[in-house]
């Protein structure tokens, strides 16, 4: 299949799941707690949605090629919708934006394979695996054309790649059929993007960050 086609197909079914969710229930019998896998899920894969998003709108405004400006312009579509979801999921809960502990500490002590996952641990500086930085952010900003394709696509793969374990634990501990579904959506949607983009980051000469 085509870049292009898997972009539709994975947009078509992110877009479709994000309006059956937003009339499903968003809980089961009890509502999650402050500290609950669902909670911690909602707050930190708003938080990595919401930079996919900026990252996205940054480079469709820097470059004409059609396939990427297509690419972003569905990324940060879906993301922004599966964000406000998760915003609505906390505020019908009764919980606030931010938690009670720090980043990811809803993913420690489950016994989940990926425990000792690089991307399942904050970084040195105390930021979510996958996350650009700053001066990354800046640099993205600085660039036009297929230099900023480039870095684009190997900052959105490196971003993918780290939301997939975090989406996997939601799905195997939430506890939580609205969070599942749309977990198990995340996993699909970004492990094909990711095949997608890294076919059109070699199209380019380039490779995946470390």
């Amino acid at each position: 299949m085509s870049p292009r086609a898997i972009i539709a197909v994975v947009v078509a079914l992110a877009l479709g799941l994000v309006g059956g969710l937003a009339l499903s229930t968003v809980g089961s019998d009890e509502l999650p707690a402050d500290d609950s896998v669902a909670a911690g899920f909602a707050r930190d894969m708003k938080t990595h949605h919401d930079q996919a998003v900026q990252m996205s709108w940054i480079v469709r405004e820097r470059t004409d090629d059609e396939l990427v400006r297509s690419l972003s312009y569905d990324i940060a579509r879906t993301q922004e919708n599966q964000s406000g979801q998760m915003a609505g999921w906390l505020d019908v809960w009764g919980l606030s934006p931010t938690g009670p502990g720090a980043q990811m500490e809803w993913m420690q002590g489950l016994g989940h394979d990926h425990e000792d996952d690089p991307d399942a641990q904050l970084t040195d500086d105390g930021t979510m695996p996958g996350m650009a930085s700053p001066e990354q952010l800046e640099k993205l900003k600085s660039l036009t054309g297929e230099e900023a394709e480039v870095f684009f696509l190997q900052l959105m793969i490196r971003h993918h790649k780290a939301g997939v374990p975090m989406a996997q634990v939601a799905v195997d501990y939430s506890q939580n059929d609205a969070v599942e579904t749309l977990a198990r959506s995340i996993i699909t949607s970004q492990t094909a993007e990711v095949e997608t983009m890294t076919q059109m980051l070699d199209r380019r000469g380039a490779q995946p960050l470390d």
